[in-house]
């Protein structure tokens, strides 16, 4: 009898270990599935970052129209490109070229902490970043960027996007 209760104990704590180790293996799993399959909120019209425009293009200073021709879709958002040069350049260094705050105005993000649309032919290049801003009648929020002070709206649409991404 009593190498039978031996043998209860021994496989009792066994089992309580093994539970332990699947409960902590399930919650890790968990957690590692829902922080890789966050999607960052990019702000998609037209089905296209930037409306279809080739945000490589922006880095020579010029708003342009990407080709269906020359579409990717990266980080769970399409991208188009003037052409195959410009297409390989974004593949080579995706993080370089992929707009600030998801695609979304870059003031509206730094003033209020708002996911406001952009148009496309509004950008700035600044300190090797891509910031695209809303600008319709009355409005260009690029001009408001520039007066404002580009550096406190930027350090503060930084913690705010940091903070909502992918919320």
């Amino acid at each position: 009898m009593g190498i039978q209760k031996g043998y209860s104990n021994y496989w009792t704590q066994i089992i309580k270990i093994e539970m332990k180790n699947i409960y902590l293996i399930t919650v890790l799993s968990f957690i590692s599935i829902f922080t890789f399959a966050q999607k960052i909120d990019y702000n998609i019209q037209d089905g296209y970052i930037a409306e279809g425009y080739d945000v490589v293009e922006y880095f020579n200073k010029k708003a342009v129209k990407g080709k269906q021709k020359y579409m990717l879709t990266y980080n769970n958002a399409k991208y188009r490109f003037l052409n195959e040069e410009n297409l390989k350049k974004f593949k080579s260094n995706p993080t370089k070229y992929i707009p600030q705050y998801g695609g979304w105005c870059a003031y509206a993000m730094g003033s209020k902490g708002e996911k406001v649309s952009i148009n496309p032919k509004t950008f700035e290049i600044r300190e090797g970043k891509l910031y695209l801003f809303y600008n319709s009648f009355f409005n260009n929020t690029l001009e408001s960027w520039l007066e404002e002070g580009p550096e406190k709206l930027r350090k503060k649409a930084d913690v705010i996007w940091n903070r909502t991404k992918s919320k």
